[in-house]
């Protein structure tokens, strides 16, 4: 019996590894919000223009067409800080076009050949005609990814928005409208006719995206001006809403990302196969022991003493080797599994002083003499290093190659047997 070979195969058998170990998954979280950008990062530039129309009480004298009749543009620049907020600063223009009282001759733009622009109806009332040139800016905020959650790419969007503007105002310096465009400051110490006013506004910005970078927008403001009508130093607030399309680019980085968290796999309860894997362990273990007897038995026998016959389908055997070392087919390395025979061989060696023969073999139902000749000698050389490496002195190690088949190939498909290294003490 090969007790050595039969002990490594137990080994291996019982003490295969069969867990399958899950790998720790890092995924984006948006739960957890938006990490801030660079500050190059979610930069745009829009370019808006529209209509807008002056809703002052004496406006309502002119015809609604008429006062729509007025032109208006917004060139911005800005940046989001987040899905939510963001700032936009600018210019703006807007040509204002209503009525005021006819006896208000101060009034800004303050016109007379506006007559056919009036309601039929209209008494007591002049035409009023100017342009605000300015700057602007205001406080964006997202609707959409605070009521919906933050998605890339999402097609529409509607953004709320509030801000402030300071604007200069232009008029034809001729009530008939035959002179030409100025701007007049401060006068003696007093505010001019034509000066500078402010405007609070608000509206809501609705993008469309086009692309990853650009946007269609349509812009519903309302803005409330601060407006100088009746003379100077009288002020009054002139509601003023509009309604813009134009297009927006976005620059460099347009999305954000989440923080990225660790997902642990689901927990399984392997107690079952914990049990099972126990109940194999020392199943093995005990095969082991048993083996481990058996082979101490016969490495304790005297030099002169044969080790136990093995009975095989009632046929007696003879003396077993002292251990044979097993090669893949074609092939003259020791294998990591064979590689345990040597190791223990080598323990009963560097334990005695008797000499051995190793003799290789390679089975005649494969290849050819060419080829198995040499595996015989390779195999061979092979374990008698792999001994001299584990301290076994070469000396006590004689080597050769059997050119039969070995008796335990008999056939084709016991060849498997035949292809070995035997190790047998000298007589």
């Amino acid at each position: 019996m090969k007790k050595i070979t039969l002990l490594a195969c137990a080994c291996a058998l019982f003490l295969a590894p069969v867990v399958n170990a899950q790998e720790v998954q890092y995924v984006e979280d948006p739960a957890q919000g938006y990490i801030f950008n660079r500050m190059q990062d979610n930069w745009f530039i829009q370019a808006e223009g529209g209509v807008g129309v002056m809703m002052s009480y004496k406006d309502a004298q002119m015809k609604l067409g008429k006062r729509f009749m007025a032109p208006k543009a917004n060139l911005f620049i800005g940046k989001w800080f987040s899905p939510l907020l963001g700032v936009r600063i600018g210019g703006h223009f807007e040509q204002m076009k209503g009525a005021t009282d006819i006896n208000n001759i101060n009034a800004i733009g303050y016109r007379t050949d506006m007559g056919d622009q009036m309601k039929d109806d209209a008494r007591g009332v002049a035409g009023q005609k100017f342009n605000r040139i300015g700057v602007t800016g205001d406080v964006l905020f997202n609707v959409t990814n605070w009521l919906c959650g933050y998605k890339p790419g999402r097609f529409y969007n509607a953004v709320v928005y509030a801000g402030a503007s300071t604007s200069w105002n232009f008029y034809n310096d001729k009530a008939d409208g035959s002179g030409s465009w100025k701007y007049k400051g401060a006068e003696n110490g007093k505010e001019g006719t034509h000066s500078r006013n402010f405007a609070l506004q608000a509206g809501l910005l609705n993008t469309f995206a086009l692309g990853k970078h650009v946007d269609l927008l349509l812009d519903l403001r309302f803005d409330m001006i601060q407006e100088h009508i009746d003379n100077w130093g009288h002020k009054t607030w002139n509601e003023y809403p509009s309604a813009m399309l134009g297009l927006a680019y976005k620059f460099g980085k347009t999305e954000w990302n989440a923080p990225v968290v660790p997902v642990c796999p689901q927990y399984q309860d392997l107690t079952p196969e914990l049990d099972a894997l126990r109940n194999k362990l020392a199943q093995a273990n005990a095969k082991i022991r048993d083996l481990e007897n058996q082979l101490n038995d016969c490495l304790n026998w005297k030099r002169n003493h044969k080790c136990p016959e093995t009975v095989v389908n009632n046929n007696i055997i003879g003396d077993a080797p002292l251990a044979t070392v097993y090669f893949p087919r074609g092939k003259s390395y020791i294998t990591p599994l064979q590689m345990e025979v040597v190791n223990a061989v080598s323990d009963v060696m560097n334990n005695e002083s008797d000499t051995y023969k190793l003799t290789g073999w390679a089975d005649n139902y494969t290849g050819n003499d060419a080829i198995n000749i040499k595996l015989r000698h390779d195999r061979v050389n092979g374990v008698k290093k792999a001994l001299e490496d584990k301290g076994v002195d070469g000396g006590r190690l004689d080597t050769e190659t059997n050119n039969e088949n070995h008796p335990h190939a008999t056939s084709l498909a016991s060849a498997p047997l035949g292809r070995c290294v035997t190790i047998e003490r000298n007589k």
